[in-house]
Order: C-alpha cells, then sequence, then structure tokens
C-alpha cells in the first residue's frame, strides 16, 4: 500500500523498509514455491520430520515461515497508514472491507486455478490469500475499537489460540464449517465434486493484522525515526525470548522438541514449529524475527539492494500471481520436454537446485514487477491498481 521504491526520493525510509521486509519475504516464499513445483518428490509434513528431512530442505522450508506473518502483520501495518493518508477510520474500514473481499475472490479463482489448472476445480485450496482477505475483512470491523484494546485482542488471540487446540467438531455439528474455517484445518464436503481444505485457519491471522494495524502509530509522519526503532528492538527482542523460554519449556502450544544423535538435528527439533494453524512459538518466532528485520532496514537507509528488495515489495499482488503462473507453466514445459523423473513428478535432484531456480526466477520476474510498482505510482487514476 505504500509508494513504490520506482520513486525513491518521494520514498521516506519508514517506508521503504516495510515494502523492502515485504520484497524480502516475498523472495522467501519464491523459494517455498519454487519447492513445492520442483522439489514435490520430497515433500515436507507440518511440522517437519526431522528423522526424514535434510538439513538444507529444513533450512530451506523454515526461512519460508517468515512469509505468510510478516506479510499478514505489515498489511495490518500499511492499513493503518492508509487510513492516517485519508484522515480517517471509515475511509480505511471500507477499503479493507472491499480489498478482503477481492482477495477472498482472487484466491478461488486465479489463484487456485495458477495451482491446479484445472475447471472446474474439484478441490479448492483456502490458502495465504484466503487468510489475508479473511483477516482484511475482520479488521475493516475492529478498526473501530480503541489502540489499547486492538493490540490487548491481537495478543491475547495470538497468545491464546493454542488454548482451542484440542476442540473439534464432527461433520454433523452445526459448529464444524465455521470452525474448520477459524481454527481446525480440515476438508469441508461442498459436493460430490467440490471439496474446500482450510490450509489457513484464519483466527490466529486475524491476531496478527490486529497486531500490525496497532503496531501503525508508530510509523506516523513526523515520527521520531529513533524511538521508533527502539521499539522494534525491543519488541522483537522479548518475542524471541519468549519463544525462547517457552521452547525450553516445552509445554504449550507446539510439538516437543527432543535431543538427536547430532547437534544439528537437535537445533531443527528446536526450531521445528507448526504452520498450520500457527502456534504461538511459530508467531513469537517469525514475527520477532520480522520486527527486528523492520528496524535493519530502516537503519540501512537507501543501500541500492534495499531498494531492489522494495521494488518486490512495491506490488505484491502483481507479484504473487505472476510467479505462480510462471512456476505453473514451466513446470508444464519440462515435464513434456523431459519426463517425470520422480515417480509421479518433474523435479530437481537437489535443493542446491532449487535455490538455483529461485534466483533465477527473481532476476527474470525483476523488470516487469519494477514496471508494474513504476505503473501504479505514476497512474493513481487507475483505482484498482492499488488492490495489486
Amino acid at each position: 500500500m505504500t509508494s513504490a521504491s520506482a520513486t525513491p526520493t518521494l520514498l521516506t525510509q519508514r517506508l521503504q523498509s516495510i515494502d523492502a521486509l515485504r520484497g524480502l519475504v516475498i523472495l522467501f516464499m519464491l523459494l517455498d514455491h519454487v519447492r513445492e513445483t520442483f522439489f514435490l518428490h520430497r515433500q515436507v509434513s507440518d511440522p517437519m520430520a526431522i528423522d526424514a528431512t535434510d538439513p538444507s530442505l529444513f533450512a530451506s522450508r523454515t526461512l519460508a515461515h517468515l512469509c505468510a506473518p510478516v506479510f499478514v502483520l505489515l498489511t495490518g501495518l500499511s492499513a493503518w497508514l492508509y487510513g492516517e493518508k485519508y484522515q480517517g477510520r471509515s475511509d480505511v474500514s471500507a477499503f479493507l472491507f472491499k480489498r478482503g473481499l477481492f482477495l477472498v475472490l482472487l484466491e478461488f479463482t486465479l489463484v487456485n486455478f495458477a495451482w491446479t489448472f484445472q475447471l472446474p476445480p474439484s478441490v479448492v485450496y483456502m490458502q495465504v490469500i484466503w487468510a489475508i482477505g479473511v483477516s482484511m475483512i475482520a479488521l475493516s470491523l475492529l478498526v473501530w475499537l480503541p489502540r489499547p484494546a486492538l493490540l490487548a485482542l491481537g495478543a491475547l488471540i495470538i497468545a491464546g489460540h493454542n488454548l482451542l487446540d484440542g476442540l473439534h467438531f464432527g461433520v454433523e455439528s452445526a459448529l464444524h464449517v465455521p470452525w474448520a474455517i477459524l481454527h481446525d484445518r480440515g476438508w469441508l464436503e461442498v459436493s460430490d465434486s467440490l471439496r474446500l481444505r482450510t490450509s489457513y485457519p484464519v483466527l490466529p491471522w486475524i491476531g496478527v493484522i490486529t497486531l500490525g494495524y496497532g503496531l501503525g502509530p508508530w510509523f506516523a509522519r513526523g515520527s521520531d525515526a529513533g524511538e521508533r526503532q527502539h521499539r522494534l528492538l525491543l519488541a522483537g527482542v522479548i518475542a524471541l525470548l519468549g519463544f525462547m523460554v517457552l521452547r525450553l519449556y516445552n509445554g504449550y502450544g507446539e510439538a516437543p522438541w527432543s535431543g538427536y544423535p547430532t547437534v544439528i538435528q537437535t537445533l531443527m527439533s528446536f526450531f521445528n514449529i507448526t504452520k498450520y494453524p500457527p502456534s504461538l512459538l511459530f508467531l513469537a518466532l517469525t514475527l520477532g524475527c520480522g520486527l527486528l528485520l523492520l528496524r535493519a532496514f530502516e537503519r540501512a537507509g537507501r543501500a541500492r539492494w534495499i531498494s531492489a528488495l522494495a521494488v518486490f515489495g512495491a506490488a505484491p499482488m502483481f507479484f504473487y500471481l505472476l510467479h505462480l503462473y510462471v512456476l505453473k507453466l514451466l513446470y508444464l514445459a519440462c515435464v513434456a520436454l523431459l519426463g517425470l523423473n520422480h515417480g509421479d513428478y518433474f523435479g530437481f535432484d537437489g535443493i542446491g537446485a532449487v535455490w538455483l531456480g529461485a534466483l533465477l526466477l527473481a532476476t527474470a520476474l525483476y523488470l516487469p514487477v519494477r514496471w508494474f510498482a513504476r505503473l501504479k505510482a505514476r497512474r493513481r487514476d487507475i483505482r484498482w491498481l492499488k488492490y495489486f
């Protein structure tokens, strides 16, 4: 929601740091989606199976854990900045509601088709775009609360939702569908030919977006950069210390870790956390890292690599749709030309090729994303562009 980094002289460091952090997690997402496309024969579980997961694959997947929490947090923060720009909670509430509906529709249409290439679909995966959309709709109602109440509610949801892990409702219950959407990941049978998968239960994500909106005043125009960076440091360190203490305690909302014959496997077990839905520990670790990265990016100033990352972060939805379709077409081309080399899949032989593929794809997509970011910044009269 911030201006494109194609016009860096008009973009303050506080806003460019937001775009740059969004750009970084977009690149981590690209890495993970290359893995899901060309390394699917080595699929990982959630949390991962330590005995069956190579450390390099574990590290690649763990990096991608940053993506959704940081992106949702920044969505809430950007919503506050949008409200500051247009001088009213009614404007931001209306924008959040409309954009949330747009994202939900996008998940069920263009995004799902990009994953399956199936019309009509037999399965619809309600993933991260769905979760962000529903969270934005929820935030469109919550923005009317006082800021202390917003911060308290966001923290309460993040810290307390794991208390609900043992609550389940069978398909015969009227609460089965709403609870599957909110917290209990599962399948929803719509008809004999259509199933929905609630891959991203939305309750914890509503907590994250609410917290992000509550942090907005730290980034207000004219706010003191030193004070903001101090608050980001303090909040990030507290989140990471909370993760360490709770993980050592080994008792709340997460699969326990244990010692292994090697130090690397023991560390893998310690950082092996649950994403679906995201546990308190998952969010404490990823949001803590995200806040510290946001501080570091702001302090980095006008470094060229910050500006390059900000290009990806200035047009996130355009990049998201573009990279999904490019990946799908690349995969189909490889199957047509080279055949299936790993059972039912075509895939790379090693994780190094996944990283190389992600690097080459990021390089190839940079120019079209920069073009679209500049178009957004230049053509503010085209209202639909702001949704991308």
